[in-house]
Protein backbone atom coordinates (compact mmCIF):
# COMPACT_ATOMS: atom_id res chain seq x y z
CA UNK A 1 0.00 0.00 0.00
CA UNK A 2 1.47 3.23 -1.72
CA UNK A 3 0.39 5.88 0.52
CA UNK A 4 3.12 8.56 -0.19
CA UNK A 5 2.77 7.49 -4.50
CA UNK A 6 -0.91 8.36 -3.61
CA UNK A 7 -0.33 11.82 -1.78
CA UNK A 8 1.04 13.11 -4.67
CA UNK A 9 -1.91 12.88 -7.10
CA UNK A 10 -4.60 15.62 -7.19
CA UNK A 11 -8.12 13.78 -6.25
CA UNK A 12 -8.83 9.98 -5.00
CA UNK A 13 -12.10 9.39 -6.46
CA UNK A 14 -14.38 6.62 -6.02
CA UNK A 15 -17.46 5.17 -7.81
CA UNK A 16 -19.37 2.33 -6.01
CA UNK A 17 -22.45 0.45 -7.70
CA UNK A 18 -25.41 -0.07 -5.30
CA UNK A 19 -28.44 -2.15 -5.04
CA UNK A 20 -30.90 -2.28 -3.04
CA UNK A 21 -31.01 -5.18 -0.46
CA UNK A 22 -33.97 -7.18 -0.90
CA UNK A 23 -36.63 -6.08 -4.01
CA UNK A 24 -36.63 -3.24 -6.03
CA UNK A 25 -37.95 0.00 -4.80
CA UNK A 26 -35.79 2.30 -2.29
CA UNK A 27 -36.80 5.59 -0.66
CA UNK A 28 -34.30 8.38 -1.32
CA UNK A 29 -33.52 11.54 1.11
CA UNK A 30 -36.22 14.41 1.38
CA UNK A 31 -35.96 17.63 1.60
CA UNK A 32 -38.48 19.98 3.59
CA UNK A 33 -41.40 21.68 1.31
CA UNK A 34 -39.27 20.06 -1.73
CA UNK A 35 -39.66 16.16 -1.24
CA UNK A 36 -37.57 13.70 -3.23
CA UNK A 37 -34.83 15.82 -5.33
CA UNK A 38 -34.96 14.53 -8.72
CA UNK A 39 -33.97 15.90 -11.92
CA UNK A 40 -33.65 15.45 -15.82
CA UNK A 41 -30.20 15.92 -17.63
CA UNK A 42 -29.55 17.47 -21.00
CA UNK A 43 -30.38 13.98 -22.94
CA UNK A 44 -33.48 13.49 -21.29
CA UNK A 45 -32.18 10.94 -18.56
CA UNK A 46 -34.35 10.93 -15.17
CA UNK A 47 -32.07 11.43 -12.14
CA UNK A 48 -32.53 11.08 -8.33
CA UNK A 49 -30.51 12.38 -5.36
CA UNK A 50 -30.38 9.55 -3.18
CA UNK A 51 -28.21 11.01 -0.52
CA UNK A 52 -26.77 14.26 -0.20
CA UNK A 53 -23.02 15.50 0.40
CA UNK A 54 -24.56 17.23 3.86
CA UNK A 55 -25.84 13.60 4.68
CA UNK A 56 -23.16 11.93 3.69
CA UNK A 57 -20.12 13.73 5.79
CA UNK A 58 -22.34 12.93 9.40
CA UNK A 59 -22.89 9.18 7.43
CA UNK A 60 -18.68 8.88 6.87
CA UNK A 61 -17.94 10.23 10.29
CA UNK A 62 -20.19 7.90 12.04
CA UNK A 63 -17.45 4.86 11.78
CA UNK A 64 -15.57 6.56 14.24
CA UNK A 65 -17.21 5.85 17.26
CA UNK A 66 -17.99 2.58 19.14
CA UNK A 67 -21.31 3.18 20.62
CA UNK A 68 -21.02 0.15 22.56
CA UNK A 69 -17.71 0.93 23.79
CA UNK A 70 -18.74 4.40 23.96
CA UNK A 71 -14.66 5.00 22.84
CA UNK A 72 -13.47 5.57 19.03
CA UNK A 73 -13.46 2.67 17.24
CA UNK A 74 -10.63 0.80 17.95
CA UNK A 75 -8.55 1.32 15.08
CA UNK A 76 -8.39 4.91 16.00
CA UNK A 77 -7.33 4.66 19.56
CA UNK A 78 -5.08 7.59 20.40
CA UNK A 79 -6.61 9.82 17.55
CA UNK A 80 -7.71 13.30 19.42
CA UNK A 81 -11.01 14.59 19.62
CA UNK A 82 -12.80 16.64 22.03
CA UNK A 83 -15.30 15.29 24.79
CA UNK A 84 -17.76 17.27 26.69
CA UNK A 85 -19.30 16.61 29.92
CA UNK A 86 -22.43 17.60 31.62
CA UNK A 87 -23.37 17.31 35.07
CA UNK A 88 -21.11 15.01 36.10
CA UNK A 89 -22.04 12.47 32.64
CA UNK A 90 -20.64 12.57 29.16
CA UNK A 91 -22.77 14.67 27.16
CA UNK A 92 -21.56 14.20 23.31
CA UNK A 93 -18.06 14.85 21.22
CA UNK A 94 -16.42 16.55 18.29
CA UNK A 95 -16.77 13.26 16.34
CA UNK A 96 -20.44 12.83 17.09
CA UNK A 97 -21.60 16.93 16.85
CA UNK A 98 -23.16 18.01 13.12
CA UNK A 99 -20.48 20.98 12.90
CA UNK A 100 -17.93 19.03 15.07
CA UNK A 101 -15.34 21.59 16.69
CA UNK A 102 -18.42 24.30 16.23
CA UNK A 103 -20.10 23.06 18.13
CA UNK A 104 -21.56 25.10 20.79
CA UNK A 105 -21.04 22.63 22.98
CA UNK A 106 -17.36 22.91 22.86
CA UNK A 107 -17.05 26.61 22.13
CA UNK A 108 -19.72 27.47 24.65
CA UNK A 109 -18.44 25.62 27.49
CA UNK A 110 -18.37 26.43 31.44
CA UNK A 111 -15.59 28.42 31.36
CA UNK A 112 -14.84 28.35 27.68
CA UNK A 113 -11.40 27.00 28.53
CA UNK A 114 -11.06 25.53 24.80
CA UNK A 115 -12.57 28.32 23.35
CA UNK A 116 -9.78 30.53 24.46
CA UNK A 117 -7.26 27.77 24.12
CA UNK A 118 -7.94 28.13 20.38
CA UNK A 119 -8.13 32.13 20.65
CA UNK A 120 -4.65 31.91 21.81
CA UNK A 121 -3.54 29.18 19.69
CA UNK A 122 -4.72 31.50 16.15
CA UNK A 123 -4.07 34.35 17.46
CA UNK A 124 -1.54 35.26 14.72
CA UNK A 125 -4.50 35.33 12.22
CA UNK A 126 -6.21 38.31 13.41
CA UNK A 127 -5.10 40.62 11.11
CA UNK A 128 -4.16 39.71 7.54
CA UNK A 129 -5.46 37.16 5.35
CA UNK A 130 -5.90 33.67 6.97
CA UNK A 131 -2.77 31.52 7.36
CA UNK A 132 -4.49 27.93 6.30
CA UNK A 133 -1.36 26.21 7.39
CA UNK A 134 -1.68 27.54 11.04
CA UNK A 135 -5.03 27.24 11.13
CA UNK A 136 -5.25 23.01 10.01
CA UNK A 137 -1.93 22.80 12.63
CA UNK A 138 -4.77 23.61 15.11
CA UNK A 139 -7.36 21.57 14.17
CA UNK A 140 -5.35 18.61 13.69
CA UNK A 141 -3.96 18.81 16.99
CA UNK A 142 -7.31 18.71 18.38
CA UNK A 143 -9.55 16.38 15.97
CA UNK A 144 -8.60 15.30 13.06
CA UNK A 145 -11.58 14.10 12.05
CA UNK A 146 -12.54 17.67 11.98
CA UNK A 147 -9.99 18.22 8.62
CA UNK A 148 -11.54 15.92 6.45
CA UNK A 149 -15.26 17.23 6.68
CA UNK A 150 -14.39 20.60 7.11
CA UNK A 151 -15.49 23.21 9.77
CA UNK A 152 -16.34 27.18 9.96
CA UNK A 153 -15.53 28.70 13.35
CA UNK A 154 -18.09 31.39 13.15
CA UNK A 155 -17.03 33.46 15.59
CA UNK A 156 -16.11 37.39 15.65
CA UNK A 157 -13.13 36.97 18.42
CA UNK A 158 -11.43 33.76 16.39
CA UNK A 159 -9.95 35.93 13.28
CA UNK A 160 -13.07 37.99 12.73
CA UNK A 161 -14.93 34.83 12.03
CA UNK A 162 -13.04 34.12 8.95
CA UNK A 163 -11.82 30.55 10.25
CA UNK A 164 -13.43 28.39 7.22
CA UNK A 165 -11.68 24.46 5.93
CA UNK A 166 -13.78 23.16 3.47
CA UNK A 167 -14.48 19.42 2.83
CA UNK A 168 -11.42 17.17 2.13
CA UNK A 169 -13.56 13.95 1.95
CA UNK A 170 -17.12 14.59 0.12
CA UNK A 171 -19.74 12.07 -1.14
CA UNK A 172 -22.85 11.61 -2.75
CA UNK A 173 -25.20 8.83 -4.05
CA UNK A 174 -27.30 9.13 -7.30
CA UNK A 175 -29.65 7.02 -9.07
CA UNK A 176 -30.15 6.97 -13.04
CA UNK A 177 -33.05 6.07 -14.89
CA UNK A 178 -35.34 6.32 -12.00
CA UNK A 179 -39.43 5.95 -12.49
CA UNK A 180 -41.58 6.75 -9.15
CA UNK A 181 -43.53 4.01 -7.16
CA UNK A 182 -46.77 5.73 -5.62
CA UNK A 183 -47.96 3.73 -3.03
CA UNK A 184 -49.90 4.76 0.50
CA UNK A 185 -51.04 3.68 4.02
CA UNK A 186 -53.54 4.45 6.90
CA UNK A 187 -52.37 4.82 10.15
CA UNK A 188 -55.34 3.44 12.05
CA UNK A 189 -57.61 4.51 15.36
CA UNK A 190 -58.94 0.83 16.60
CA UNK A 191 -60.24 3.56 19.19
CA UNK A 192 -62.33 6.48 17.20
CA UNK A 193 -61.67 6.09 13.93
CA UNK A 194 -63.53 9.42 12.93
CA UNK A 195 -61.70 11.32 15.44
CA UNK A 196 -59.98 14.54 15.13
CA UNK A 197 -56.91 13.67 12.80
CA UNK A 198 -55.95 17.52 13.23
CA UNK A 199 -55.15 16.35 17.24
CA UNK A 200 -53.52 12.87 16.29
CA UNK A 201 -56.25 10.89 16.23
CA UNK A 202 -58.57 9.16 13.85
CA UNK A 203 -57.95 7.09 10.50
CA UNK A 204 -55.21 9.04 8.63
CA UNK A 205 -54.17 8.55 5.18
CA UNK A 206 -51.08 9.25 3.62
CA UNK A 207 -49.22 9.16 0.55
CA UNK A 208 -45.59 7.72 -0.11
CA UNK A 209 -43.45 7.75 -3.14
CA UNK A 210 -40.47 5.76 -3.45
CA UNK A 211 -38.32 5.06 -6.54
CA UNK A 212 -36.50 1.85 -8.66
CA UNK A 213 -33.71 2.68 -10.99
CA UNK A 214 -31.73 1.36 -13.69
CA UNK A 215 -28.57 2.39 -11.70
CA UNK A 216 -28.03 3.27 -8.13
CA UNK A 217 -23.86 4.73 -7.58
CA UNK A 218 -22.08 5.95 -4.83
CA UNK A 219 -19.65 8.59 -5.21
CA UNK A 220 -16.55 9.86 -3.34
CA UNK A 221 -14.07 12.50 -3.53
CA UNK A 222 -10.98 13.05 -1.24
CA UNK A 223 -8.80 16.43 -2.62
CA UNK A 224 -5.29 15.07 -2.11
CA UNK A 225 -3.70 18.59 -3.17
CA UNK A 226 -5.70 20.74 -0.44
CA UNK A 227 -4.42 17.99 1.75
CA UNK A 228 -0.97 18.64 1.28
CA UNK A 229 -1.28 22.64 0.61
CA UNK A 230 -2.43 22.51 4.89
CA UNK A 231 1.80 21.38 5.11
CA UNK A 232 0.93 19.23 8.00
CA UNK A 233 3.68 16.95 6.94
CA UNK A 234 3.75 13.19 6.23
CA UNK A 235 2.85 11.45 9.16
CA UNK A 236 0.05 13.28 9.36
CA UNK A 237 -0.97 13.36 6.09
CA UNK A 238 -0.58 9.37 5.64
CA UNK A 239 -2.72 9.42 8.30
CA UNK A 240 -5.53 11.34 7.13
CA UNK A 241 -5.14 9.33 4.24
CA UNK A 242 -5.54 6.09 5.43
CA UNK A 243 -8.42 7.61 7.52
CA UNK A 244 -10.28 8.72 4.78
CA UNK A 245 -9.98 5.92 2.69
CA UNK A 246 -11.09 3.49 6.14
CA UNK A 247 -14.16 5.75 6.45
CA UNK A 248 -15.22 4.80 3.14
CA UNK A 249 -14.71 0.94 3.38
CA UNK A 250 -16.61 1.22 6.72
CA UNK A 251 -19.60 3.01 5.30
CA UNK A 252 -19.83 0.22 2.68
CA UNK A 253 -20.07 -2.65 4.86
CA UNK A 254 -21.97 -1.26 7.73
CA UNK A 255 -23.65 2.33 6.59
CA UNK A 256 -25.64 1.47 3.53
CA UNK A 257 -28.70 1.26 5.36
CA UNK A 258 -29.33 5.09 4.38
CA UNK A 259 -33.11 4.92 5.76
CA UNK A 260 -36.08 1.88 6.94
CA UNK A 261 -37.12 1.85 2.91
CA UNK A 262 -33.61 2.41 1.75
CA UNK A 263 -30.99 -0.70 2.72
CA UNK A 264 -28.36 -0.93 -0.14
CA UNK A 265 -25.61 -3.34 -0.47
CA UNK A 266 -22.41 -2.35 -2.65
CA UNK A 267 -21.73 -4.33 -5.41
CA UNK A 268 -18.51 -2.86 -7.25
CA UNK A 269 -15.72 -0.73 -6.42
CA UNK A 270 -14.00 1.31 -9.23
CA UNK A 271 -11.32 4.05 -8.96
CA UNK A 272 -11.48 6.72 -11.13
CA UNK A 273 -8.71 8.54 -10.34
CA UNK A 274 -6.02 8.21 -10.07
CA UNK A 275 -5.57 5.35 -12.78
CA UNK A 276 -4.08 1.88 -11.88
CA UNK A 277 -5.13 2.55 -7.79
CA UNK A 278 -6.53 -0.24 -6.04
CA UNK A 279 -8.62 0.90 -2.78
CA UNK A 280 -7.02 -0.86 0.10
CA UNK A 281 -9.13 -3.30 2.30
CA UNK A 282 -10.35 -2.66 5.48
CA UNK A 283 -8.21 -5.29 7.71
CA UNK A 284 -5.30 -3.68 5.62
CA UNK A 285 -5.95 -0.41 6.62
CA UNK A 286 -6.82 -1.58 10.53
CA UNK A 287 -3.16 -2.82 10.75
CA UNK A 288 -1.26 -0.03 9.90
CA UNK A 289 -3.88 2.93 11.48
CA UNK A 290 -2.43 2.59 14.94
CA UNK A 291 1.18 3.13 13.75
CA UNK A 292 0.14 5.96 11.48
CA UNK A 293 -1.75 7.46 14.94
CA UNK A 294 1.55 6.80 16.81
CA UNK A 295 4.15 8.62 14.42
CA UNK A 296 2.06 12.19 13.97
CA UNK A 297 3.53 14.42 16.18
CA UNK A 298 0.72 17.40 16.34
CA UNK A 299 -1.57 15.61 18.28
CA UNK A 300 -2.72 17.16 21.90
CA UNK A 301 -1.32 14.95 24.67
CA UNK A 302 -3.92 13.65 26.24
CA UNK A 303 -5.37 12.97 22.68
CA UNK A 304 -8.70 13.47 24.45
CA UNK A 305 -9.58 17.23 25.13
CA UNK A 306 -12.22 17.72 28.12
CA UNK A 307 -14.51 20.49 28.27
CA UNK A 308 -17.47 20.95 30.25
CA UNK A 309 -21.00 22.39 29.32
CA UNK A 310 -22.36 25.12 30.92
CA UNK A 311 -26.19 24.84 29.85
CA UNK A 312 -28.48 27.49 29.06
CA UNK A 313 -31.33 28.32 31.62
CA UNK A 314 -33.80 26.49 30.59
CA UNK A 315 -32.09 23.33 30.95
CA UNK A 316 -31.95 23.91 34.83
CA UNK A 317 -34.51 23.81 37.40
CA UNK A 318 -35.92 26.30 38.86
CA UNK A 319 -34.56 25.79 41.69
CA UNK A 320 -31.17 26.50 40.30
CA UNK A 321 -32.08 29.22 38.62
CA UNK A 322 -33.38 31.19 41.59
CA UNK A 323 -30.25 30.16 43.44
CA UNK A 324 -28.26 31.85 40.57
CA UNK A 325 -30.22 34.87 40.77
CA UNK A 326 -29.85 35.41 44.42
CA UNK A 327 -26.22 35.07 43.59
CA UNK A 328 -26.66 37.79 41.06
Amino acid sequence: MNLDALLEEERLLVEVDLRPRQGERFQPTGFPELGPATYTLPDGTEMLLVESAQSMANRLETPCWDEVAQDVAEPLRGMPYVRVWYDGKVLTNSLLEAHRLNSPYILESEKKDFFYALQDELNTLEEGPVDLHVFARVVCKYDPNTLLHGVFLAKKELAKGRLRLPRLLSGFVEARDVYPVESGGVKYDRVDPSANAVLGFGNVPYPRTEFVAAAITAYFNLDLRTLRGYRLGKEAERFLLALAIWKIRRFLETGLRLRTACDLVYQRVRVEMPSGFSLPSTSELEEILPGLIAAVDLFADPPVTEVTFKPPSKWKSAEEREGEEAQE
